[in-house]
């Protein structure tokens, strides 16, 4: 199975058939795709300007997509190597027991679905670093009141999400699911509670 490089690799490659780049872009998205697959494939055509179902969309295009996906998936490993660091320092001085945040970064492990979007079509207009990075300051940061990648406060909490955890809060401007380690009690009441309105 290829590797993200080596996929890489292939989208740039001028001499490769075009579907075959294409095909190995979407392929990247098995190996990094922050916002879940289908967002983030729909939020790199968005960017780049050419469609979901096009399948001989401009090399150039395909590259710009490329390139913004390797800048996220760059900010994503630099943030892997700091945790874990921070992890061996914590174990050494005796502090086993993970944090919130640890939890939350068990299930985002290797940046599947770091900023999931449930709704593929609703997701950060923004580069894709750039709300990686807001994201990664939010976490270390104390607890604050909206969504860390585009300040929105607008939050429901949503239940049977299609990715872990199943429920949380949900940015309705720019779609993600907002870490819970991000936000004060007093935000999450007011998601459940927005939840309790839209239901009613």
């Amino acid at each position: 199975m290829a590797g993200f490089r080596s996929l890489a690799r292939q989208v740039r490659d001028p001499l490769s058939d075009l579907a075959l780049r294409r095909y190995s872009l979407r392929k990247c998205l098995e190996r990094f795709a922050p916002y879940g697959h289908r967002a983030t494939w729909d939020h790199l055509c968005s960017r780049a300007g050419f469609g979901p179902e096009d399948r001989s969309p401009d090399p150039a295009r395909l590259v710009a997509a490329l390139e913004e996906l390797e800048e996220a998936r760059a900010v994503w490993l630099a943030y892997e190597v700091a945790f874990a660091q921070r992890r061996r320092k914590e174990k050494h001085d005796g502090r086993r027991r993970p944090g919130s945040v640890d939890d939350w970064h068990r299930l985002t492990w290797g940046g599947f679905g770091v900023a999931w979007c449930d709704n593929p079509s609703v997701h950060p207009a923004e580069p894709m670093a750039e709300v990686l990075r807001r994201l990664i300051g939010a976490l270390e940061r104390e607890p604050g009141g909206s969504c860390p990648a585009c300040t929105g406060t607008a939050l429901v909490w949503k239940h049977d999400l299609a990715h872990e955890p199943s429920s949380g809060p949900v940015c309705s401007h720019c779609g993600i699911v907002v870490p819970r380690p991000v936000l004060t009690p007093a935000a999450l009441a007011e998601a459940r509670r927005a939840r309790l309105l839209v239901t009613a």
